[in-house]
């Protein structure tokens, strides 16, 4: 990811687009909040400057011609699980949300929004980036914390990706960013709502996320024996943590 410093450190947004009124607006209203702001006006152009520019952040449209954004967001998950996306849909779509977040959205805006709505929504979004990943060249005072071998396991603790005696495991973004905060802090102990804070955001404390389901599902992929696991393990009555 780009370099961080200052305000969520100058991150560097990527702002995709069709309609050049409202993007030129909302550029400007990211640029003059301290962002540095680079413009898409369709699909095609977003993975390309996705590619160049290497964002902090991506904000969508979901209506553009052409690539429309969730295809835009599923290809930049088959290369980067991390980086935050935030999807803009006008009131009058029909939108499945479901989809957006199958396909590795983190968070929705409707338009018409005012400035200050999209600017905490920004900033959520980064600061969780920030914790979650370790954000290696982003958050001030963070370090790149590289790998952590654990057991088989070897789990790049920026991106969530987890190798089991040397061969890729496939994980869903959400397992990944799972996978990312466990391992930043091997053997401590992340209890519900320490995980829904970090890997969805507070505003999600409230619904009806399982994380025993996201933890069966990581045992399936990653243990020998999910029914008597080695490193997702539970702490009962306390939650979660990666050890061996």
């Amino acid at each position: 990811m780009a370099g961080m410093n200052g305000r969520q450190g100058n991150a560097t947004i990527l702002l995709a687009d069709d309609d050049r009124s409202l993007r030129g607006a909302t550029a400007q209203m990211l640029s003059e909040a301290g962002y540095v702001c680079a413009e898409a006006s369709n699909g095609s152009q977003a993975l390309e400057k996705f590619t160049n520019v290497k964002p902090d952040l991506v904000i969508l449209d979901i209506m553009m011609p052409g690539l429309d954004g969730f295809e835009v967001c599923e290809r930049i998950r088959q290369v980067d699980s991390m980086v935050p996306v935030l999807f803009f849909s006008a009131k009058g779509d029909i939108v499945d949300k479901r989809i957006g977040y199958k396909l590795g959205a983190d968070d929705y805006l409707v338009k018409p929004f005012a400035e200050e709505e999209l600017l905490l929504r920004v900033e959520a979004l980064l600061r969780r980036a920030c914790r979650t990943q370790g954000m290696a060249s982003g958050c001030a005072g963070e370090k790149d914390l590289g790998t952590r071998e654990i057991g088989d396991l070897r789990v790049d603790v920026r991106h969530g990706d987890v190798w089991r005696r040397g061969e890729k495991i496939a994980l869903s973004p959400k397992e990944r960013r799972i996978m990312a905060t466990l391992a930043e802090h091997p053997g401590e102990t992340f209890d519900r709502n320490d995980l829904i804070r970090l890997v969805w955001g507070e505003e999600y404390l409230n619904t009806s996320i399982s994380i025993p389901v996201y933890m069966r599902k990581l045992r399936e992929k990653i243990e020998d024996d999910p029914s008597d696991p080695r490193y997702l393990q539970t702490v009962w009555g306390l939650g979660y943590r990666l050890g061996d």
